[in-house]
């Protein structure tokens, strides 16, 4: 996982390296990690290489926890993109069905499979971009409701130690 050092002395993002050392992109908040979150998987699934580029380039404007949201980009990595490609398949037939435009000038000939390939591929690419808008407002809604999860408990955890240390402190009841 790249610092913030490391992404500031990058050459290619060296022209906006300055805002990139910004407290606020690094720091684990309740409303910059969802964005994160969901920006990493939107990320993950719009294109299919450098990702971790992309989320970095728009947690700046959207304010997004920067390492999160790279970190969630791996979910497409080399060892899991044929699963993905196999699901944005099915997912995208969901979505459209394709008819060819001239069945009996194209069936049979030498471009059939050409053209099963770009029905193929169309349906694909269709079924990423649902992947990415759906798992994004997934994400969004699941790391916020962890989120409040999480500090709930700390919050309870808190009020009960302080509870314990009121009732043993001398003279309470």
């Amino acid at each position: 996982m790249p610092s913030r050092e490391q992404l500031a002395n990058n050459k290619y993002l060296a022209p906006i390296a300055h805002r990139f050392l910004s407290p606020e992109l690094w720091r684990f908040t309740r409303r910059s990690v969802p964005r994160g979150v969901a920006l990493g998987l939107f990320s993950a699934f719009i294109i299919p290489v450098g990702q971790i580029f992309l989320s970095a380039f728009l947690a700046l404007p959207l304010r997004a926890n920067v390492p999160v949201s790279a970190l969630v980009t791996f979910i497409t990595n080399p060892f899991t993109f044929p699963f993905w490609v196999v699901v944005a398949n099915r997912v995208g037939a969901l979505f459209i069905e394709f008819e060819a435009v001239d069945a009996d000038e194209l069936s049979g000939g030498a471009w059939t499979w050409l053209v099963d390939f770009f029905e193929m591929a169309g349906t694909t690419v269709l079924g990423f971009v649902v992947l990415a808008i759906a798992t994004s407002a997934l994400g969004y809604l699941i790391s916020g409701a962890v989120w409040r999860v999480i500090v709930a408990r700390k919050r309870a955890k808190r009020l009960a130690a302080m509870r314990t240390r009121l009732d043993h402190t001398p003279g309470s009841n």
